[in-house]
């Protein structure tokens, strides 16, 4: 573009650059070393109190593991975020001694690769590039941030309430304990608190590293652009972990110095319920609003822009592609960064409730083994990652997928070693443990325990690789659905529908394989444990699913600032290899989503049967009991409602995003030029997403919060346990199908995309493609939205249920307020 005014600022004057300014790093280093250092004070200054022969020893067990996994983990993200903020934010010629940063050393091909030249007419078209590039760069900055500080707001409010619900509720539950229900609210705060700055965390280290993607895939090679994107990974993944890790431990060591006595562990484990909760919550939020936002953006310009006018994605005549590029940080980054830390805080207090008596029979270390396969997870993820960066960095465009989907095998294979060697470690060679499902002691060996966490992680490798396998286009399935798209976009539907659904075969059975397994050899903490197993590599997972949205947001950077094609096309291929490792993700998050609720519905049998003192649920669940039979209907009807909610708040703001992208090409003729010579208005669809994504968001949140609570204090406990079983098994099938098919149609079009044109997929912009373009335009909210989303319903009512289990049964003894809740 010519004009002048396309290089107009896109922020208000006087807002300094996030990447060039002192206020991410100061940010990020409260977020990562402040909060950390105050935790880790409170526990030394709490642990010696609680417990009269503290010693060195300690600190060499659990303890040490635990905190030092942490430390190293945050640190590490550090170290990954120092050397991605070393990367200038400057468009310009560089030469062959001009190197970029790398940790412990670089690898050769990092520092022989040269920048490309670009065809400058003078010094002035390099500046104004440069320019675009910061500019670009402040205006998706400033959206993120204005969204999640508008979010957070209402997140803020939503928990202050719920933390009073939690404190009184809780408090009125077994013995009318508001120890327990004050401990449970602080509980609450912390893991919502946390899940808010993971989230927020997250937003800033993607948009502080999209431009410096863009700035590294100038440079010939891929070794440079892949390092960069997959660091800014990292420090998510890292950070989140550390700082997940640090928090809910130094947390349950301050309320052991209230519970000193192995005997009251059980009381604290229950109190930590809490943390899950408020995590979980602030999942919803930011995954259903995230969602929302992005999704409108993407389908309101693809929409307009690709299918009505031609475009190209990206383009910075579409008056959209800033709010779907902020979208990609607030969605795919901050949301999926606030559900996979709800996941593991859920997973961890699963397992914490149902090992419980551990700590009666074994002391302290052997109830926190599920926090220690965390940090060991954290420790190999680390050493692994050198694979993808330093012993075999990435050299060439087919070497990307390939490195990423090594990272998620390797770091599998090394977690099951290393997690038999803690096992060994932390539990004797034969042990009791009080089973979930009945008054009866469970004989158990470190080998089984180790087999429970082998069974998740290789589970859940599995059905990440399916999950590949129907979503890559390098597989028949999705080049099915490209085919499809000959004959219109009424075909393509048909056959992305019937992928989604058929994809869900393979995973459905390999849980099934898990759960019986797991269940058989350590009863229900077993599957707590394998859902812990999925989650093992979660600081691999998320560096993962980062990296994706990242090289999006890199590409879209290098088109709007108009940089060589040769980098839209590198950014296009890094980002290709991580929405198909992306899947993988998804993939293993529905599948611990669901060993987690599982986990977390045990957990509530178990404590409503401890509230009854074993006269509920002796037995186990009985379904055939009507009021139970009843809510597990209603319960299978609740995904549906919600994805229908989400698809149409989706549908909602994607309409006015349409409106308004129509209303400025309409009013602004010139817009559509090859050189234009007027400017969109970039602010007024980032408003739209932003106010569309705060209201739509209520509904199903509150729907999803509220059902358990409403159902267990008017029918009691028995309809509550039919409802959390209907929700979970729906919520898995249809969480898989949205997923998928999204997946599908999303790289069914990337396929026909990379055609030559004029062969038999046409190739971009021909009627093949529109029809594709279609597809992957209603396949948006069901893999970024609905589909995932869905995880969280499971979690969140799992969850929810087990907090305020003994107030259930508070409730005119687990029969509600209705009387109707009885044991036939």
């Amino acid at each position: 573009m010519t004009d002048e005014s396309l290089h107009e600022p896109l922020v208000r004057e006087g807002s300094s650059p996030p990447g060039q300014s002192r206020a991410a790093r100061c940010t990020l280093g409260a977020c990562g070393v402040i909060i950390p250092s105050i935790l880790i004070v409170l526990g030394l200054v709490i642990m010696p109190d609680y417990t009269g022969d503290w010693s060195i020893n300690d600190w060499l067990n659990g303890s040490g593991v635990i905190i030092g996994a942490s430390i190293i983990a945050l640190a590490w993200a550090f170290l990954q975020f120092r050397t991605i903020s070393q990367i200038p934010v400057q468009s310009m010629e560089f030469h062959a001694n001009d190197t970029l940063p790398s940790v412990g050393g670089s690898p050769e091909s990092e520092t022989t690769e040269t920048y490309l030249s670009f065809p400058l007419q003078g010094e002035s078209v390099q500046d104004n590039t440069t320019l675009r590039l910061i500019e670009i760069y402040e205006a998706i900055y400033e959206g993120a941030e204005s969204f999640l500080r508008a979010e957070y707001k209402v997140c803020a409010m939503f928990i202050f309430f719920f933390a009073i619900i939690i404190l009184v509720l809780v408090g009125f539950g077994k013995d009318s304990n508001f120890v327990i229900g004050t401990f449970t609210m602080i509980s609450f705060l912390l893991g919502a608190l946390t899940s808010m700055a993971s989230g927020y965390l997250g937003m800033k280290v993607a948009v502080y590293s999209n431009v410096r993607t863009t700035v590294s895939a100038q440079k010939t090679g891929w070794t440079a652009c892949f390092n960069t994107a997959f660091r800014a990974g990292a420090v998510m993944g890292f950070a989140l972990c550390g700082l997940g890790i640090l928090a809910i431990y130094v947390t349950m060591l301050c309320f052991r110095a209230y519970y000193p006595d192995a005997g009251e562990w059980l009381h604290l484990t229950e109190c930590i319920t809490g943390y899950g909760l408020g995590g979980s919550c602030i999942a919803m939020f930011g995954r259903v609003g995230g969602g929302i936002y992005t999704k409108a953006a993407d389908v309101g310009a693809d929409l307009v822009g690709k299918v009505v006018h031609g475009i190209p994605e990206d383009d910075p005549r579409n008056p959209a592609t800033i709010a779907d590029n902020v979208g990609d940080n607030v969605g795919d980054v901050a949301g999926m960064g606030s559900d996979l830390f709800g996941s593991f805080a859920e997973s961890t207090a699963a397992a914490l409730v149902l090992g419980s008596s551990l700590g009666v029979n074994l002391g302290w270390d052997a109830m926190c083994f599920p926090i220690i396969v965390s940090a060991v997870g954290v420790i190999t993820c680390l050493l692994c990652s050198f694979l993808a960066t330093h012993i075999a960095p990435v050299r060439s465009e087919a070497q990307v997928e390939k490195a990423l989907k090594v990272q998620l095998i390797s770091t599998t294979i090394v977690n099951v070693g290393l997690i038999l060697l803690a096992a060994f470690a932390v539990f004797p060679a034969e042990f009791e443990l009080s089973s979930a499902t009945r008054n009866e002691e469970l004989i158990l060996t470190p080998y089984l325990v180790w087999l429970c966490v082998v069974f998740g992680a290789v589970g859940g490798l599995i059905i990440g690789l399916v999950t590949e396998y129907f979503t890559s286009h390098s597989y028949s399935p999705v080049r099915e659905v490209a085919n499809s798209c000959k004959t219109g976009a009424a075909t393509n539907m048909i056959y992305g529908i019937a992928l989604g659904y058929k994809s869900v075969i393979i995973p459905v059975v390999i849980l099934a394989l898990c759960i019986y397994g797991s269940f058989r050899l350590c009863n229900l903490y077993g599957v707590a444990l394998a859902a812990i197993g999925f989650l093992s590599n979660l600081a691999t997972g998320l560096t993962i699913d980062v990296y994706g949205p990242v090289c999006d947001n890199a590409g879209g950077i290098a088109e709007m600032a108009e940089l060589d094609p040769s980098v839209r096309e590198k950014t296009d291929a890094l980002d290709a290899a991580g929405n198909t490792t992306a899947a993988i993700g998804k993939g293993f998050a529905i599948g611990s989503a669901a060993l987690v609720s599982l986990a977390l519905f045990g957990a509530f049998v178990s404590r409503v049967r401890s509230s009854s003192n074993g006269e509920i649920f002796t037995h186990g669940v009985d379904l055939l009991n009507p009021i139970t039979f009843a809510f597990l209907v209603i319960g299978g009807m609740i995904p549906f409602a919600f994805a229908a909610m989400t698809m149409k708040s989706v549908g909602v703001a994607a309409m006015d995003m349409v409106m308004e992208v129509q209303r400025q090409f309409d009013e602004k003729p010139h817009l559509l030029d090859e050189n234009p010579t007027e400017r969109p208005d970039y602010d007024a669809c980032i408003e739209i997403s932003t106010n569309a994504s705060l209201k739509e968001m209520v509904a199903p949140g509150a729907m999803v919060i509220f059902t358990p609570l409403l159902t267990g204090i008017f029918f009691g406990v028995y309809a509550v346990s039919g409802l959390l079983v209907g929700a979970l098994v729906t919520s898995i099938q249809l969480a898989i199908s949205m997923s998928n098919s999204g997946g599908a149609w999303d790289n069914a079009k990337k396929f026909i995309e990379k055609q030559p044109v004029g062969s038999e997929l046409g190739g971009k912009g021909s009627d093949i493609h529109k029809a594709a373009v279609v597809g992957d335009t209603v396949g948006d909210p069901f893999k970024d939205t609905s589909g995932p989303a869905l995880n969280i319903v499971m979690k969140l009512m799992a969850v929810l249920s087990l907090v305020f289990a003994d107030f259930f049964y508070f409730v005119n003894d687990g029969k509600g307020v209705t009387m109707l809740g009885g044991e036939v």
